[in-house]
């Protein structure tokens, strides 16, 4: 029974995965460990052969956000269960020391992958320092070690130093990333107090006006405030002698008052202040790429749905080909623009060059049912789910296809899953009405779909599903008046034939004629509608 240790302040995160790695990755087939190499160079990069960015360490600006290592332990976890010939068992000791990836991992190992067992061994820690591998923590977006190990370090660095800037930077953005704003506030004000190196004060302006316009608790924002932070980094940054790194700082700096302006409702200054940005990038030649792929990539964002904002997102993956999320961004553009199949062809991108993550999955299945693949999307939405439990919005759609497929059972699950994590979710409530009402549970039914409609009175599905329950139980008239305000919302061949059904059914065949000739304009191939037309 194979034995391992998950001291943190052996190897720091994944300490433990990469232990694991070493057991496995030596007698796993190559094809195997070649489809999971981007997952194991970022754990245990010794085993895999060594792959060059490209970039200079002062283009890595990009750093991946919290959730990033539970995609990577999915991607783990997917190795460990098709490298398996059989069960194992795997002792491992100072579990309690382990580095919050190695406990996320054990967490998915645990739901994933039943061939494999962690048990806990003996408790008797290292007791050595925390390890120093600052540059692989902000590049890989380990943000509890950075954050540890970096206030580990702080005190016995010289004030003002740049060694002692930077960890100031890293710790202090490793501390917002897992939503200890109130500690990383406190370091940038540190850093007001005993410095004064021009750049590095704009870039403590600029980080402080960002946390204000992003903190984890929407009640903590305050995009006025980080107004005069992103003026004062900006005005600072103006002044910078050496013209490439101004051109660079100030370009960041634009950027983050866009964002600001955005949280502002100012959406045109917004744009201009990008454009600014976009054009202070261009005197930089080719240095800092990375850089110039954000700005387009924002400014996509603020031009919405649009050919232009395609065209920038387009311009933003031609600078870094390797990097997904701007993929699964121009997939979401290209799909509301109804180019589905270059929209699968991102959402692939996506899923080829990142670890496993939800949101490609999820955005896959409704393309694939809008293609009438409800089997495709139903695979999808599940490996959504089991990627990520607690993916809210993937409860909804599978909740209603399940219905569809008369697996109510399994519906009425889902949507209690769904609303245990997001009680006022309406479209939740509406899907729960759908089961319960097909469940003959005409009260319970109802009062889903009220509270849904309470929730959001423009809720298409909400109006349509509460005028067929009253006309199954036979309240015409209020099937026509819900039905009619469903119509209102949206115009669909489906509403248009079944508030038809229930204007016959209270004498209104006028009324109803009309709605069917609508339902025949918007689907002139259904039968039922041409079946209705010709009836007597």
């Amino acid at each position: 029974m194979p034995v391992v240790d998950a001291d943190r302040r052996l190897r720091g995160p994944y300490t433990l995965g990469a232990a694991l790695l070493e057991l496995l990755v030596p007698g796993a087939p190559a094809p195997l460990v070649e489809a999971h190499e981007r997952v194991i160079r970022v754990v245990a990069p010794h085993l895999v052969q060594e792959r060059s960015t490209g970039l200079a360490p002062g283009e890595r600006i990009l750093i991946p956000g919290a959730r990033r290592t539970l995609w990577l332990a999915n991607g783990l976890a997917e190795f460990f269960r098709d490298a398996l010939a059989g069960p194992v068992t795997v002792i491992a000791d100072n579990l309690d020391e382990a580095d919050p990836t190695d406990a996320e991992l054990v967490g998915v190992i645990r739901r994933r992958v039943p061939y494999l067992t962690i048990t806990p061994g003996e408790s008797r820690p290292s007791g050595l320092a925390l390890p120093a591998d600052f540059e692989r923590y902000r590049d890989e977006g380990f943000h509890h070690a950075m954050a540890e190990s970096g206030l580990d370090a702080l005190p016995r660095l010289e004030p003002s130093s740049e060694e002692w800037w930077t960890m100031i930077h890293r710790t202090a953005g490793a501390l917002e990333a897992i939503e200890r704003e109130d500690e990383a506030w406190e370091l940038y004000q540190l850093a007001r107090r005993e410095g004064t190196e021009p750049k590095h004060r704009a870039s403590v302006a600029c980080s402080m006006a960002t946390l204000l316009v992003r903190h984890s608790d929407p009640s903590r924002r305050d995009p006025g405030e980080a107004l005069g932070w992103i003026n004062e980094a900006i005005t600072i940054t103006s002044l910078l002698p050496d013209p490439h790194e101004r051109a660079f700082h100030l370009g960041f700096d634009l950027n983050t008052r866009a964002l600001v302006e955005v949280r502002l409702g100012r959406v045109d200054r917004a744009a201009g202040l990008v454009d600014e940005a976009i054009a202070l990038a261009a005197t930089l030649g080719e240095r800092h790429p990375i850089h110039r792929m954000v700005l387009y990539a924002n400014r996509a964002l603020l031009k919405g749905v649009s050919e232009a904002a395609v065209e920038d997102y387009t311009r933003a993956i031609a600078l870094d080909p390797d990097y997904p999320d701007y993929y699964l961004d121009r997939g979401v553009l290209l799909a509301k623009l109804g180019r589905a199949e270059e929209a699968l062809a991102d959402y692939e991108s996506a899923m080829r060059l990142g670890p496993p993550s939800p949101e490609p999955y999820y955005n896959r299945s409704e393309l694939r049912f809008a293609a009438g693949d409800h089997e495709g999307a139903l695979a999808d939405l599940d490996y959504v789910l089991e990627l990520d439990p607690s993916f809210a919005p993937a409860y909804v759609n599978r909740a209603g296809l399940l219905a569809e497929f008369g697996r109510y059972g399994e519906a009425a699950g889902d949507a209690a899953r769904g609303l245990a994590l997001d009680p006022a979710n309406p479209h939740l409530l509406c899907v729960l009405g759908q089961v319960q009402a097909a469940s003959g549970r005409v009260v319970e039914a109802r009062q889903a779909f009220d509270a849904a409609l309470e929730l959001q009175p423009d809720l298409v599905a909400g109006w349509a599903s509460r005028g067929e329950l009253e006309y199954a139980q036979g309240h015409h008239e209020a099937a026509v008046a819900d039905l009619t305000q469903a119509l209102k919302l949206e115009e669909s061949a489906e509403l248009y034939f079944n508030r038809a059904v229930a204007l016959r059914a209270c004498g209104r065949e006028p009324e109803a004629l009309e709605d069917l000739r609508q339902a025949a304009s918007l689907d002139p191939d259904d039968e039922d509608i041409r079946r209705e037309l010709t009836r007597e």
